[in-house]
C-alpha cells in the first residue's frame, strides 16, 4: 500500500491557484508531467532500476535529458537515488512513497491514453483532410 504525505491545510491554501503563473504547483506539474518525467516515474513503478537500464527501457532519451530527469525528480523528493558501493560505483533508482502516489494516477492516464489512441489518430486524420480541402 502507498503511503500518502499529506500538506496540512495552511500549507495547501498557501501554493495557490495552479491557473496562476506562479503557483509551485505548476513547477511541480511541469516535472511530473513533462515528456521524460511520465516516462521515468511509469518505468520506476516497476521496481528499482539503474541508470543503463532506464536508458534502456525509455526509448528516444538521450543520457544527458535522463540524467537532468532524474537530478530534478530527486530534487523533487519523487525518485530516491542510492548509491552501492563498489568499484564502479553502482546507482539506483527508485520511487519514494510521494513518487508512487503521484505515478498511480500517472499510470492510469497512459492506460486510457493507450486506449484511445486510435481514436485520437483517426480525429487527426479527419482534421487534416479537411484542412487539406479547405
Amino acid at each position: 500500500m502507498t503511503e500518502r504525505v499529506l500538506v496540512n491545510d495552511s500549507a495547501a491554501a498557501q501554493l495557490g491557484d495552479v491557473f496562476d503563473s506562479d503557483c509551485p504547483v505548476r513547477t511541480v506539474l511541469s516535472h511530473v508531467a513533462g515528456r521524460w518525467g511520465v516516462l521515468v516515474l511509469a518505468a520506476l513503478d516497476g521496481g528499482p532500476l539503474r541508470f543503463f537500464e532506464l536508458h534502456r527501457r525509455i526509448g528516444g532519451i538521450s543520457d544527458k535529458m535522463l540524467t537532468q530527469t532524474l537530478r530534478t525528480l530527486v530534487r523533487d523528493g519523487l525518485v530516491s537515488r542510492t548509491v552501492e558501493p563498489s568499484s564502479p560505483p553502482k546507482v539506483s533508482y527508485r520511487l519514494t512513497p510521494v513518487g508512487e502516489d503521484l505515478t498511480a494516477p500517472l499510470l492510469h492516464l497512459l492506460d486510457r491514453i493507450r486506449e484511445r489512441t486510435a481514436d485520437v489518430i483517426a480525429a487527426q486524420q479527419s482534421h487534416d483532410t479537411q484542412a487539406a480541402t479547405a
